[in-house]
């Protein structure tokens, strides 16, 4: 039960410091719209979609009002194409090229049929056009992966992801040798949009099945037929926080982060229960991230500054970024027994105001972003470098990344826009809660020779552990 002084609270976190819930997110099963036939299995996904999340959009519209609390987004995620749609192409014997071209404009025609179906609900992203690779691929797993640039090109809402590695499995570097290069075709393909296919793509390592964030939400083999995920956010209401005990020490700044973590996430525990009951669909997890948008004050940049750094990127960047990110965690977990997702904080240099002015300035590089997402909630996000970036070097950054997440036993992601016509110091804009960013310096030495070794990174030692 919320109390009443918790609701009070709440309001002048929402009046004050800009709090909302970025995201309820329902996750749907398709595994029941399995078959042979594209046609029937086309028709009988849309239909699923639309009959389960049909209401989501003015569910959320309603508690919104009825609280007053802003929630940004209404999203949907469904089970991992890869799998759902696998019995509409099956194990052709040669998997020569003609068939995997074949097979990737039937997943091409899914994908149309989910953005369809988003459109449908009102929603504003469907994420699921996934496939899980870490430890090797299908016939299946390729054809989805060559589907994903004219997917993402050719579709409004669709996001899609490729899960390359894990602790348990390793990293899958002939997947991530060939993300490199669909991050060209994708580019290439939306040149005059700044290459926005790229931001609607996320590279994994360690997914988690149950993230109710874009661009790499999916809803998990394990998960029940449909549930409500919410993401909260609120930078600024712990900067605010932060406000009040400025120049403290560090065990009352850790004490604050995680009074203010438990407040967020009671609100988001409110909205998850109340969407849960309005739509008949079981309440999955909160996810507790801060996660910033373009406006000023809903920054976890400007978090940093208040902890004391001139700039994101300073010295000391990631020992601030992870006292946040643990005890945001510490707080929220004390707030709800449902906390998932990713929980922590996300640093989306786009998104992010505060990120994109210590871009500027000189004081946030890719290496030092880098650092910092060994211990932030995800990883590489929304950093937009320059269009002639060799595919090979993209394929290395993201298996940097992934080497971090598989070592450390965390998710980590990359999100990274190589934009066409562009270099450093432009500006790549992408509008709406995406935002724009400046294109950002790429070290120039190549790794090709490395990359191009193919092969599978095996799992670290202490992955084994029964």
């Amino acid at each position: 039960m919320i109390s009443r002084l918790e609701i009070q609270e709440t309001n002048r976190m929402i009046e004050e410091s800009r709090l909302d819930v970025r995201t309820i997110t329902m996750g749907i099963s398709l595994l029941g719209c399995a078959g042979s036939d594209p046609d029937a299995f086309n028709r009988s996904v849309y239909e699923r979609i639309t009959s389960k999340a049909g209401n989501l959009v003015e569910a959320g519209d309603e508690i919104g009002r009825q609280y007053g609390l802003p929630i940004v987004n209404k999203r949907i995620s469904v089970t991992p194409i890869a799998i759902a749609a696998s019995g509409l192409i099956g194990d052709p014997e040669d998997g020569g090229e003609d068939s995997l071209e074949r097979a990737a404009e039937i997943y091409a025609g899914v994908a149309r049929t989910l953005d369809r179906a988003a459109k449908a609900s009102g929603v504003n992203f469907i994420g699921g056009f996934t496939a899980l690779v870490q430890k090797g691929s299908t016939f299946g797993d390729r054809a989805l992966m060559r589907a994903i640039p004219r997917a993402l090109a050719e579709t409004e809402r669709v996001c899609a992801s490729v899960n390359a590695g894990s602790t348990r499995g390793g990293i899958n570097m002939n997947a991530v040798r060939r993300i490199g290069r669909m991050l060209i075709e994708m580019a290439e393909l939306t040149k005059d949009r700044d290459a926005i296919a790229c931001a609607k793509f996320v590279a994994f390592c360690n997914a988690v099945e149950d993230n109710p964030f874009m661009a790499g939400a999916f809803h998990g083999t394990g998960e029940r037929d449909a549930v409500i995920n919410v993401g909260v956010s609120g930078p600024g209401v712990v900067k605010r926080a932060l406000e009040e005990v400025r120049g403290a020490d560090f065990e009352t700044l850790c004490e604050t982060v995680k009074r203010t973590a438990f407040k967020i996430t009671r609100v988001g525990q409110l909205v998850a229960q109340e969407a849960s009951r309005r739509l008949n669909v079981p309440f999955g997890i909160i996810d507790l991230s801060l996660a910033p948008t373009p406006e000023v004050g809903d920054s976890v940049a400007e978090i940093l500054i208040e902890m004391g750094l001139e700039q994101p990127g300073a010295p000391g960047t990631t020992a601030a970024l992870a006292i946040l990110t643990d005890n945001i965690k510490k707080g929220g977990v004390m707030a709800s027994s449902c906390v998932g997702g990713l929980s922590g904080a996300f640093i989306p240099v786009s998104e992010d105001h505060g990120m994109i002015g210590a871009a500027r300035a000189g004081a946030l590089t890719l290496e030092k972003l880098e650092a910092m997402t060994c211990v932030c909630s995800v990883g590489l996000d929304m950093v937009a470098v320059p269009g002639d970036t060799p595919a090979a070097t993209l394929s290395g950054i993201i298996a940097d990344e992934m080497a971090i997440g598989m070592v450390n036993n965390k998710t980590t992601a990359v999100r990274i826009i190589p934009v066409p016509g562009k270099t450093v110091g432009d500006e790549a804009v992408f509008g709406g809660l995406l935002g724009s960013a400046p294109v950002m310096r790429v070290n120039p030495f190549g790794c090709a020779g490395f990359i191009e070794r193919g092969g599978r990174i095996p799992p670290p030692i202490h992955s084994f552990r029964n």
